[in-house]
């Protein structure tokens, strides 16, 4: 039998890898698509969101197409988690065309291909390509990278000076390790700021990859599917700032803290208390689902700094609490202090 072609979907906290994966699910083409989702935080909202997209309506099981896994960061788990859950997905091959893995965002790509060599998951798949995808309204607010003028000018200056946070170093990884770019909400920026952040990304990609612009996921399957790249026989030609350490340390101050109840709120409300957090805690991320008074439907809550997005995404089933559940990532966030800023 044929090796199953592997899309590795990468990249920083909320740029857009759900709502890529989602789409590329509703728009499949007639491919039997099965999915690996690595969360950060015990709540699994993103693989939630996706079976919410109803595109295995037909199937017996459609949970069996979207596998979680929940407990960290997915290449310091590759052995622990990935291996397993691989060989329970290779023994249904015949009813897999593709598929993808969509890493947290504080995993480094190069890892978890690396797993690709090992023999019981090398002769049965491979990774067809590695797509990384940038949010190019974030990059030009200095969200990962800081200020593009101070930093090009900094650099210039001193070019030995050491300015690199782990951030950084993951962020270059993840473009270091692609076979595209998928540039994200540059419908948010001026024309002229998309056009600076994509001359400074473009230089920071390997010759050859090219950098594509992308509106809420909506690309053409065929653009992110067949790049027949075979990246695990070629990782030396992907250098990251960890090949020659032995085991890669994460910034140990990122956390994720988990708000649930029962309490119900009003968006615009309830995104004012999220915009005040972001501004007195370091939050990177907030994604999740709201009980909305006297809304039969669910509300799914994505922000990014001070950039919230909503929409309506399915109803509220009889057998589930209708809870409100978010995930906050950051730096060094206090659950108490979310929880009482939340709930006020």
């Amino acid at each position: 039998m044929h090796k199953i072609p592997v899309t590795v979907i990468t990249g920083f906290l909320g740029a857009g890898k759900t709502t890529l994966v989602r789409h590329l699910l509703q728009n499949n083409q007639g491919r039997r698509i099965a999915v690996l989702v690595n969360e950060f935080g015990e709540v699994g909202i993103d693989g939630e969101l996706l079976r919410s997209c109803q595109i295995c309506e037909d199937e017996e099981d459609p949970a069996d197409n979207i596998v979680e896994l929940t407990n960290g960061c997915l290449c310091c788990t590759v052995q622990e988690e990935f291996f397993p859950t691989m060989q329970q997905l290779l023994k249904r091959r015949d009813r897999i065309d593709c598929m993808l893995i969509e890493t947290s965002g504080l995993a480094l790509p190069k890892p978890l291909v690396q797993a690709f060599r090992w023999p019981e998951i090398r002769n049965s798949a491979t990774v067809d390509g590695v797509v990384t995808v940038v949010d190019c309204q974030a990059l030009a607010a200095g969200t990962l990278v800081g200020d593009l003028d101070a930093l090009e000018a900094q650099r210039q200056a001193d070019p030995n000076l050491e300015h690199e946070t782990p951030i950084e170093e993951l962020f270059e990884d993840q473009l270091a390790c692609a076979d595209l770019v998928l540039l994200t909400k540059v419908d948010l920026v001026e024309a002229d700021t998309r056009v600076k952040v994509q001359e400074w990304l473009q230089n920071k990609l390997s010759q050859g990859v090219k950098m594509v612009p992308c509106h809420d996921g909506q690309i053409n399957p065929d653009l992110l599917l067949g790049f027949n790249a075979a990246v695990e026989d070629h990782l030396d030609s992907r250098p990251s700032h960890h090949d020659s350490e032995a085991e890669h340390e994460h910034d140990d101050e990122i956390n994720s803290v988990q708000f649930v109840s029962n309490q119900e709120f009003e968006p615009k409300a309830l995104i004012g208390k999220l915009q005040e957090l972001v501004q007195q805690q370091e939050i990177y991320r907030i994604k999740g689902f709201v009980n909305v008074p006297n809304k039969p439907m669910r509300l799914v809550l994505q922000g990014v700094g001070n950039r919230f997005d909503s929409f309506y995404d399915r109803l509220w089933h009889m057998s589930e609490s209708r809870q409100t559940r978010l995930v906050l990532i950051g730096r060094q966030l206090d659950r108490v202090d979310i929880e009482t800023a939340i709930s006020s």
